[in-house]
């Protein structure tokens, strides 16, 4: 809701209340106000609407999710870069079911800024290699089916990795 900036500011703001606070004697307010500077320090690293459309994208709401985007006028100003990640990354799956070309170009953004969890970028490179496929690139779909299954640690994709592989046989 707020710019990146804007929440550091307040953050500090709310901090330097805190010390008041603990020189005047009223430790329980300065430690309540340390306590809520944190909240705008946690949402400086992870924004809130990216937040509330995973939320929306854990109960398969696409139009909840692509709502939920929409509200981040412009993610290079907005975001710190690895949300930036993030944000493409939503982005390619909710394209990956209307315009496989913008999908495409929303996962390799998302890797190249990059995201956090080795599972989600298994997951946008499992896509990709969906996307490759179904452009009749094979090697590049291999090669993108071999990177996501290193980085699927948990075994959490491999079914989708053999049913790609799978259907890669028959191209």
């Amino acid at each position: 809701m707020f710019n990146k900036n804007i929440k550091l500011v307040l953050a500090a703001l709310i901090i330097g209340f805190a010390v008041y606070q603990f020189i005047e004697g009223y430790i329980g307010n300065g430690i309540f106000l340390i306590l809520l500077s944190l909240i705008f320090i946690f949402l400086y690293f992870r924004n809130e609407i990216i937040l509330l459309a995973f939320l929306r994208m854990r109960k398969q709401d696409m139009v909840g999710t692509e709502k939920w985007l929409s509200k981040i006028k412009n993610p290079e100003a907005a975001l710190v870069t690895k949300q930036q990640g993030y944000y493409n990354y939503l982005q390619g799956i909710i394209f990956s079911q209307r315009n496989l070309t913008q999908a495409e170009k929303f996962f390799k953004k998302a890797l190249k800024l990059g995201l956090n969890m080795d599972y989600d970028v298994a997951m946008a490179k499992l896509s990709l290699a969906g996307i490759a496929m179904q452009k009749r690139r094979k090697r590049e779909a291999t090669l993108l089916l071999q990177e996501a299954k290193k980085l699927d640690k948990n075994n959490m994709l491999t079914e989708q990795i053999k049913m790609m592989q799978q259907q890669m046989k028959k191209i």
